[in-house]
């Protein structure tokens, strides 16, 4: 199955870009209510995400929780706790659900590393739960007959 029937495109996505602050990077969170972003750099490729938590310890270990001091952090200084892995658009299914396991989504990026698009946890569940309704019902004819 191809991957990309799950696409999210890029231009309905929230990400940040490396450079936008870390006041930047904590109201867009905020606004949208996410817990994380991706975060790519101005030529559009995928970096990373950044999450809440990362914002936190960010703050807490090197800058004493002082706000006005996240207006001069941009976010490509900022560690990341976890490396949220990227799939290309021509991975194979099996390849999206391994790391839908451990994600909330799975940015997708072309040959270049350009991100287009991430594919939800959320929607892998809903194709496999529709999957399995299909095969229930399929086999229920079957037996039918």
């Amino acid at each position: 199955m191809n991957i990309l029937f799950f696409l999210t495109p890029k231009h309905d996505v929230d990400y940040i870009y490396d450079d936008f602050t870390l006041r930047q990077a904590m109201e867009k969170l905020e606004y949208h209510g996410y817990s994380a972003l991706p975060v790519l750099n101005r030529e559009g490729c995928y970096v990373g995400t950044l999450s809440e938590g990362d914002i936190l310890r960010a703050i807490k270990e090197n800058y004493g929780l002082d706000l006005k001091a996240a207006e001069n952090i941009r976010v490509n200084q900022i560690s990341r706790s976890r490396h949220i892995a990227s799939v290309t658009a021509t991975s194979r299914m099996e390849d999206l659900i391994d790391l839908a396991c451990s994600q909330n989504f799975v940015p997708v990026v072309d040959d270049d590393n350009i991100f287009i698009g991430l594919i939800t946890r959320k929607d892998i569940i809903r194709h496999c739960y529709h999957e399995v309704l299909r095969l229930k019902f399929e086999l229920r004819d079957c037996s039918e007959k």
